[in-house]
Formats: C-alpha cells, sequence, structure tokens
C-alpha cells in the first residue's frame, strides 16, 4: 500500500464537493447576485482613478530610472538611459520631461563626455527623445542648445567609436529638424556633417575610396542627417547654393556617393538627389535639367542591378529604392504612400514628407501611430487636425480604458466567489 497522507472525511468532502447535491449548493446564486450588484455601481469614474493611479505608478518608475543616472556602474546607468527612452517613445509626457529638464541634460552631457561607447549612445538617443516630446517649445530649444555642442564634438571627433559618431549625427539631426529655427545654424551645421560623410567621395584618380562597414554606417547616418535638415529648405536659391557657393555640395560630388561599395550609403545618397530635385524644382521648372540626363543612366543601372556578389535581400531593397528615385527624376512622378492611424490617414505625396516620417519612424518605430495621434509636435508637422474625436481620444487608450474595467469586475467577483465558497465549505465541515 502506498505511503502517504490518509483522506480523512472532510478532505473527501472536499476533492468530492462538486459531484454532492445539496442546499447548501445554492451559493453559485450568491455569487451572480454580488457580481450584479459590483457592475451597478461601476462607474468611468472608477476607470478615472484606475487610470491616474497607473500614470503615478509609471512616473514613480520614470523618476527612479532618472536617479539611477547617477549611479556609478556604467552598464547601470546605460541600462537606465535605455529604459528611460524606450518609455518616452511609447507615451508622450512633455509635462514629465519639463519638469527634470536640468536633471536630465546634466546626466546626458556627463554621460556622453565621459560614459563609454554604449552609453554615449544611448545617452545620445535620449536627447532626441527629448526634443520629439518638446519641439520647438522654449524649453525644447533650450535642451538643444545645452546638448549640440557635446554631441557635435562627439561626432566630429575622429577618434570615437563610429557607431557613436553615427548615432551623434543622427541626434544631431534630428533635434535641429525638430526644435531649431535658425536657418544659419542648420547651413553651418549641414557643412560640418558634410566633412564626415566627404570621406565616401570618389578619391582624386576617381576610385572608390575603401571604407570599412562601420565607417560606412557612419557615413551614411551623417547624410541622412543632412537631408533631413534640408527638407527645411525654403525654394528660392537652392540652384545658386548649390553652384556658386559653399553652403551645400554641388550635384557632382553627391553623385559620387552612389558608387560607394556600401547600400546605406547609396540609399542615402539617392533620397539626398531626389529631395534636391523636388526642392529645386519649385523654384525653376528647368532645374540641373543638364545634370539630370547625366544622372538618369547611373539611377537605371541601380535600379536594375543585378550583380552576384551583393546579396538578394541588398539588391532587391536597391532595386525598389531607385525605381522611385528615377521615375521622379525621369518623370516628375513620386510614388504616393498613405500611412494609417487609427481611422485616419497621412499621406505622404512628396519626398520631403516621405524623408521626414522616415526619420521619425526610424526613432519611434511603432510608437509612431501613437504619437501622431497625441504628439502636437509631430501633428503640427505634418499638419494633422486634432478635431476628430478619435484623435482626442486614441483607440489604444479606449482599449486600455475596456481591459481596466473588466479587470476590476472580474477582481470583484473573484472576490465574492472566494468569501462565498469559504463560508459553504465551513458549513459542510460542520455537518
Amino acid at each position: 500500500m502506498p505511503k502517504g497522507k490518509k483522506k480523512g472525511r472532510t478532505d473527501r468532502n472536499r476533492g468530492e464537493g462538486s459531484l454532492q447535491t445539496s442546499d447548501d449548493d445554492s451559493y453559485p446564486n450568491d455569487n451572480l447576485s454580488v457580481a450584479s450588484n459590483v457592475s451597478e455601481h461601476f462607474s468611468v469614474e472608477d476607470t478615472n482613478e484606475v487610470d491616474d493611479f497607473a500614470q503615478d505608478q509609471l512616473e514613480e518608475k520614470l523618476a527612479e530610472l532618472i536617479d539611477g543616472l547617477a549611479q556609478k556602474s556604467s552598464q547601470g546607468r546605460t541600462n537606465c538611459f535605455k529604459n528611460l527612452t524606450a518609455a518616452l517613445v511609447k507615451k508622450y509626457m512633455p509635462l514629465f520631461i519639463r519638469e527634470r529638464t536640468f536633471t536630465l541634460c546634466d546626466c546626458i552631457e556627463r554621460s556622453v563626455k565621459k560614459g563609454g561607447p554604449e552609453e554615449k549612445g544611448a545617452a545620445a538617443d535620449l536627447a532626441t527623445v527629448m526634443c520629439v516630446q518638446l519641439g520647438t517649445d522654449p524649453i525644447g530649444e533650450n535642451i538643444y542648445a545645452a546638448l549640440k555642442p557635446i554631441l557635435l564634438a562627439t561626432a566630429l571627433d575622429n577618434s570615437a567609436a563610429p557607431n557613436v559618431r553615427a548615432q551623434c549625427c543622427l541626434a544631431l539631426g534630428n533635434m535641429t529638424f525638430l526644435s531649431s529655427s535658425d536657418l544659419g545654424e542648420n547651413l553651418l551645421l549641414m557643412r560640418q556633417l558634410e566633412t564626415i560623410f566627404s570621406g565616401s567621395y570618389l578619391k582624386g584618380d576617381g576610385s572608390v575610396p575603401n571604407t570599412s562597414p562601420e565607417n560606412g554606417a557612419m557615413h551614411a547616418a551623417a547624410l541622412n542627417a543632412w537631408s533631413l535638415l534640408f527638407t527645411l529648405m525654403v525654394p528660392g536659391n537652392i540652384g545658386t547654393m548649390i553652384n556658386n557657393s559653399k553652403s551645400l555640395p554641388d550635384l557632382s560630388r553627391l553623385s559620387e556617393l552612389l558608387e560607394s561599395a556600401h547600400l546605406e550609403v547609396r540609399l542615402a545618397a539617392g533620397e539626398a538627389l531626389a529631395l534636391i530635385y523636388e526642392i529645386g524644382r519649385e523654384e525653376s521648372d528647368e532645374f540641373e535639367d543638364e545634370f539630370a540626363d547625366s544622372l538618369i543612366g547611373i539611377l537605371k543601372q541601380l535600379a536594375t542591378d543585378s550583380h552576384k556578389y551583393r546579396a538578394k535581400k541588398e539588391r532587391k531593397q536597391q532595386r525598389a529604392t531607385f525605381r522611385d528615385i528615377l521615375l521622379y527624376i525621369e518623370d516628375i512622378v513620386t510614388t504616393d504612400v498613405q500611412v494609417k492611424f487609427g481611422k485616419e490617414v497621412l499621406l505622404l505625396d512628396t519626398w520631403v514628407k516621405r524623408k521626414q516620417y522616415e526619420a521619425l519612424c526610424n526613432f519611434l518605430g511603432p510608437s509612431i501611430n501613437n504619437h501622431l495621434v497625441e504628439n502636437d509636435v509631430i501633428k503640427d508637422l505634418f499638419q494633422i487636425e486634432a478635431s476628430v474625436d478619435e484623435l482626442r481620444v486614441p483607440a489604444h487608450a479606449q482599449h486600455q480604458m475596456e481591459k481596466n474595467r473588466k479587470r476590476i469586475l472580474n477582481a470583484a467577483n473573484d472576490k465574492a466567489r472566494t468569501l462565498s465558497r469559504a463560508k459553504n465549505r465551513d458549513k459542510r465541515s460542520d455537518f
């Protein structure tokens, strides 16, 4: 006979309680009455209290992360930077940042100066998300003015790691695009960014420079930041600035980047040329037509590239991108892209809008839809009206409210069920 605890009478009753029938088994009806009472007294105010409580909890956790930015461990600071950035990417919280601007800027500046490569990149990302939250708000401009010098110094530092310089270039481009309104400063930054991606220009003998993949990624990041700032240019003297001044690189130099060995550089160069022609043709229908004729041949080769020494995925991406660029340069036709969020549709019908959306999407990822609904900076950028009910009450917020309501009801029902079962178990034991 196997050893073990012998079942007592009460244990047998508990194990077989579901098979017995008695007057005491009427307790499920008591549960139903309790549940109905709970549902009658439940209101939307309860959901609002839950939301407020969740908001307070989130702010407490973010405050703890901010305190963690001053710890001694470099990896600990890096993790705090990453977690804080991830939270602010997902949720629009400008008031929270306004109250802690000085502390955040001080931590970012210290980490970019003295931290390791991973910590510097994480700090640069947090600087970007702060400007995404505040934009051209006076405090946002103060953040940009405070952090730009240290980020620019790191981006231009040849002794820094290429991936860190690349992240600083992207941060500078995004922050300037969102928080700066000075055209002179933007042009100066564009010239400084050109000194970085000029490393991918052809050599004096016309040969392609031999750059490492890390340096290629850095040059592509600097060129993408340059292109994003170029979208802020106003038509009027683009042709003069390209051909007769040192403010902007001429088209022949930019077209040399199409021969780079790195896909990222080729794609960034193609998008930059498309942007230049789009804005330039707004001031003159015949903008650089002669150069366009020679450029079309290069674009056709890239749009039909079938070299086997390149990865299949790379060839596919290159052909798809350069087909759109060729279509615009040759026939002035732009492929429309529609972005759906909630019940609204954002139409990207120009290269300027596509570049701006791509820059934000690369940083915000799937959370771009939340910012299109809630973020005033991005709504103003893409001229999204805020009068629609769905924009005032986002779909994800409605979904969260419904989840909270169900959770409260389930908790109340579970508590009532537990109390009733405990009561009836006591009765059966006495019996």
